[in-house]
């Protein structure tokens, strides 16, 4: 694409490291002190809740990979919604970043922002700041700083991304080796009762293991965020499927670790009494500093929203790139070369979110939605292998890995269906709902003068405010 030297456009800066940190900062959220209880209370044993672990582990770094073949021979940011209309078209693309827009991202940064606030808040010990309003009010306030950030600058969202990861690695670094300590005190004493009959086929109840997986597929969530913004990777070619692999494995290792730990100080029984993993884990082990753990969540959680919203706002700048959102969003700061308006875009949605509660049901509407999408962009591997045998791939997937995901995608989607119809109903109903929409803002060519006339003018007056242009230069080329 040659030299852009000052072209208002969005630069590839983003190397090795800042790919493989994106992905394990934006993985490592919430979901690691959370899942630890679902995935117990549905598998019923250590060894089973291990085993979950490990699985979901695999299965993520498989999709992943997936992802990885796409981006590498689909050079264009967007992720999932780009490959999603080169394959299926613009209308099931759209839905992809309606859903999104509506509540899959927006409502995932709402609830990972509100368990960062709780954790600051339980960190205090005030009883006086325990409330929703206080959790609301400090969740905004760390929504809009991050946001802030993505919107002034890539290389300081880039640099505040590495230390909040550090962070949040020395956080479970903490847990596993006071956890391991502990549990070799426990070997030499001969008291390990948590792992004991860890393989029981008596505790497990099979119907509730897809729950289980959900809950451990929920903490390696994140992975989908790098290839949106794969015009802005150095090399994506080698970086995206290298950084994935090194990722993926780090935080496996990681995961299973802490889950150790866990059980190593706290007894199954124990966990799934506790409010917070990680808060009982810290009285019970770090004593008066035990406040330093919830700290350590509340990093980590603002850490995987800041790398959330760095790839989510390239969705939406490609999606209005292809004149599927409003073209203001698809443009970008004239100073700061950053997609500012879709960046900024994301918090009135979110602070609205945050004046209800049920936002989580929103989300649980919309999850059957999520694994359908994932479904089909997988399967969109073998049928571009299919379709167009002389794509330049520089990296490849074997065909039957990516078969073996759709379907397991496709399983979580009929188990959303049978375990919850009335969630599931509401779903369809939310994402046919774009449908309408689609067809009045994007197909119908022909609307009224005067509606045209007025967007544009606010289209106008946008950009004199934001001080936001159209790309100069394409960054991104068209293999289809």
């Amino acid at each position: 694409m040659g030299d852009m030297g000052n072209k208002v456009v969005l630069v590839k800066q983003v190397n090795l490291l800042d790919c493989t940190v994106l992905i394990a900062g934006t993985v490592i959220g919430s979901g690691i002190f959370i899942s630890p209880k679902g995935i117990l209370a549905n598998t019923g044993s250590v060894g089973w809740s291990m085993l979950v672990w490990l699985t979901c582990g695999i299965f993520s770094c498989i999709g992943a990979l997936c992802y990885a073949e796409l981006a590498s021979s689909i050079p264009e940011s967007g992720g999932d919604y780009s490959y999603l209309r080169h394959s299926f078209g613009r209308w099931i693309s759209f839905l992809r970043v309606w859903t999104s827009l509506l509540a899959i991202r927006t409502g995932g940064f709402v609830v990972v922002s509100r368990v960062a606030a709780d954790s600051i808040i339980e960190s205090l010990g005030n009883p006086c700041f325990n409330n929703t309003t206080s959790s609301s009010l400090l969740a905004a306030l760390f929504l809009a700083c991050i946001i802030y950030i993505n919107c002034s600058s890539v290389n300081l969202s880039r640099k505040i991304h590495v230390i909040f990861t550090a962070a949040k690695t020395l956080g479970l670094i903490t847990i596993i080796v006071t956890g391991l300590w502990t549990l070799f005190q426990a070997f030499n004493t001969g008291n390990t009762e948590s792992f004991e009959n860890g393989f029981d086929l008596k505790t497990v109840t099979w119907t509730h293991l897809p729950k289980a997986f959900y809950s451990g597929l929920f903490a390696f969530s994140g992975w989908q965020f790098l290839p949106q913004i794969t015009e802005e990777i150095i090399d994506p070619e080698r970086n995206i499927p290298v950084s994935i692999l090194i990722s993926s494995f780090a935080v496996t290792v990681l995961y299973i670790l802490t889950n150790i730990a866990y059980f190593s100080v706290l007894s199954p029984s124990e966990l799934l009494a506790s409010e917070s993993v990680a808060v009982t884990f810290g009285q019970r082990i770090l004593g008066p500093i035990w406040w330093i753990l919830p700290i350590f969540v509340t990093l980590s959680c603002i850490g995987s929203v800041n790398g959330g919203i760095f790839g989510t706002a390239r969705m939406f700048f490609v999606a209005s790139r292809e004149g599927q959102l409003p073209s203001i969003l698809g443009m970008v700061q004239i100073h700061r070369r950053t997609p500012l308006a879709a960046a900024a875009c994301v918090l009135p949605i979110c602070l609205v979110m945050l004046t209800t509660d049920d936002v989580y049901v929103i989300i649980n509407y919309l999850s059957f939605s999520r694994w359908l999408f994932m479904a089909l962009t997988v399967i969109t591997v073998p049928y571009f292998r299919w379709k167009y045998p002389d794509l330049h791939r520089p990296f490849k997937v074997p065909v039957l890995l990516a078969v073996l995901f759709a379907l397991c995608a496709v399983f979580m989607v009929v188990s959303s269906v049978v375990s919850a119809f009335r969630e599931f109903a509401f779903g369809l109903l939310i994402t046919v709902a774009g449908i309408p929409i689609y067809a009045v803002f994007v197909v119908w060519e022909t609307k009224p003068v005067f509606f045209l006339r007025v967007m544009k003018n606010l289209t106008i007056y946008m950009q004199k405010i934001l001080l936001v242009v159209p790309q100069e230069e394409k960054t991104f080329v068209k293999n289809f």
